[in-house]
């Protein structure tokens, strides 16, 4: 499939991710001339002589940056300090060394974190700037805002070709199920699927159920940023999404139904529901490159269900023994940070 990235060396920082793993696949399909994707155990992005040395030895001409450190609502709590430095320091030394290396395009992933805690319902991209975000994402919300300021510093002053994607709460096969770090769907997935199977009466959610997400499927996230990529190249930020807003109550009990659980479920008001309400207006997306999610939500969860269900026992393995200290997912997704 002949496209605009066809032949280009394309650089996808957290490419071994949940979201890059799926660009990646995609990617391949534009028939690019290299697919650089550098591993964090080699290449620590925190690091500025790592990013100069990857750069220098790769000289990609495409960079894609999803490295992140993320995790859902009890890790951004745990972790403020870190997520603030890791995410800042990742996404300072990416941009500039781009800026240095003469890159053709930088794609850059925020998260609707960094919007306000009472920005106007469904969020447009002007609101971002309009206060401050939800206390508990806060730190994270704020250095992925604070990473685009920087990108639309360096268009004005170096002609840098630069654009932000602010994706919904992304779910899909592949996410993060560990009981520690995962968002909102795997951890009522994974739930679920262990009440089933220990016969219990009942399983304990966060939180009061009233708060509202916005919801995108994986593979559609890293379709609308390889059309992101081709076909937008303005300054502003641009919102991906599905548009359609749902409360956590009515997500659990589209989970519970769908993993076959006759348990109750129990809200526990002492867990932080986070940002009231989230749902994005997708309008800019549609309009500036012909973006528009295609994956229904309830055929998205049963996909991922499925998916998980599959692979129970690395899974389990996976997230057993992980510290509250230590909760973070580090190159994973960047957009779907919080809950």
């Amino acid at each position: 499939m002949v496209t605009r990235l066809s032949g280009r060396r394309i650089l996808v920082t957290g490419g071994c991710g949940f979201l890059g793993s799926a660009l990646v696949r995609l990617l391949a399909a534009c028939e690019p001339a290299e697919i650089i994707v550098p591993r964090s155990r080699t290449t620590d992005l925190r690091r500025e002589a790592d990013v100069a040395a990857l750069f220098g030895t790769t000289r990609p001409e495409i960079v894609f940056h999803l490295a992140a450190s993320v995790g859902g609502i009890g890790a951004n709590a745990a972790n403020p300090g870190r997520f603030f430095y890791d995410n800042m320091a990742m996404g300072l030394h990416t941009i500039e060394h781009a800026h240095r290396a003469g890159v053709d395009k930088l794609i850059l992933v925020g998260t609707t974190c960094s919007y306000p805690k009472r920005a106007p319902i469904p969020f447009r991209e002007e609101s971002l700037w309009d206060g401050y975000p939800e206390e508990t994402n806060a730190p994270y919300g704020v250095a992925k805002r604070a990473l685009i300021t920087m990108l639309q510093a360096y268009r004005a002053q170096y002609g840098l070709n630069a654009i932000a994607l602010v994706p919904a709460n992304l779910y899909g096969p592949g996410d993060n199920f560990d009981p520690e770090t995962s968002h909102v769907i795997p951890a009522l997935i994974r739930k679920f699927v262990e009440a089933r199977e220990q016969r219990r009466d009942h399983i304990v959610a966060w939180g009061t159920g009233r708060a509202t997400r916005e919801f995108l499927y994986v593979e559609d996230a890293a379709e609308g940023l390889i059309l992101a990529a081709q076909y937008y190249d303005g300054g502003d930020p641009v919102n991906l999404g599905s548009g359609a807003e749902i409360s956590i109550g009515d997500v659990a009990a589209l989970i519970r139904r769908l993993v076959g659980f006759r348990g109750e479920i129990r809200w526990d008001p002492s867990r932080p529901d986070g940002q009231p309400r989230r749902q994005l207006n997708t309008s800019r997306a549609r309009e500036a490159f012909g973006f528009v999610a295609r994956t229904p939500l309830e055929p998205g969860l049963r996909a991922t269900i499925d998916w998980y269900v599959a692979g129970i026992p690395s899974q389990r393995r996976e997230g057993e023994g992980v510290p509250a200290a230590s909760a973070v997912v580090l190159e994973q997704q960047s957009g779907h940070g919080g809950r």
